[in-house]
């Protein structure tokens, strides 16, 4: 891949980090609920479903996905499903008793995270279909294609991996002095609730 290519595929990628939605939502959440360092998990997961749906396009299933309406629809309501799930435990999750400036209370699980991570994307048949429409236009097929995917895939995981953790989840990092108190850790978890609720209707209407 040329240089020129690159950099544009890599300016791309960072703006397409950098809009919000379901997964900037889980960051900052996971960010608020364990921690800015352990959030980390949550958005491996979120690239392992990345790579999934690489995987997919560049196998050309994608295309049979796109094109199915009845399968689309199914991977579609069920993520918007998953997300609404998501919202209404967010939203009535009850604050820590004892509230400080960093989370005390018994912590999800690494693998946890990496899982609900993993279906928040993974779920969301439209990733599958702006794929097929955005790598094309990075891909020359009189070089080596497994070669160039590998690029892509490399710098996509990469960007969202610097704009997940090192923006939204210091983003979300920032609001922990909102949590010190019930009220605030209630108020928080309502709006984040709210946010995955909305993105999953969304997702089932758009």
């Amino acid at each position: 891949m040329q240089i020129s290519t690159w950099l544009a595929l890599l300016t791309a990628c960072l703006l397409i980090s950098f809009t919000p939605g379901a997964g900037a939502i889980n960051t900052m959440s996971n960010s608020l609920n364990v921690g800015f360092r352990r959030a980390i998990w949550g958005v491996l997961g979120q690239q392992a479903a990345l790579v999934i749906q690489l995987l997919v396009v560049a196998a050309g299933l994608g295309v049979v996905v796109s094109r199915s309406p009845a399968t689309f629809a199914v991977i579609r309501y069920a993520g918007a499903a998953y997300l609404v799930y998501l919202g209404i435990r967010q939203f009535l999750r009850r604050p820590d008793s004892a509230p400080a400036p960093a989370p005390t209370s018994v912590q999800e699980s690494g693998w946890s995270m990496f899982l609900r991570g993993l279906w928040v994307n993974l779920l969301n048949p439209k990733a599958i279909v702006f794929l097929l429409a955005f790598i094309p236009g990075f891909v020359h097929t009189d070089q080596s294609l497994a070669g160039q995917y590998a690029v892509i895939a490399a710098t996509i995981v990469a960007v969202d991996i610097v704009v997940m953790w090192l923006f939204f989840a210091l983003i979300a990092r920032s609001f922990r002095r909102v949590t010190t108190s019930e009220r605030g850790q209630r108020n928080l978890n309502r709006t984040f609730g709210l946010l995955f609720v909305g993105v999953g209707v969304l997702l089932a209407t758009a």
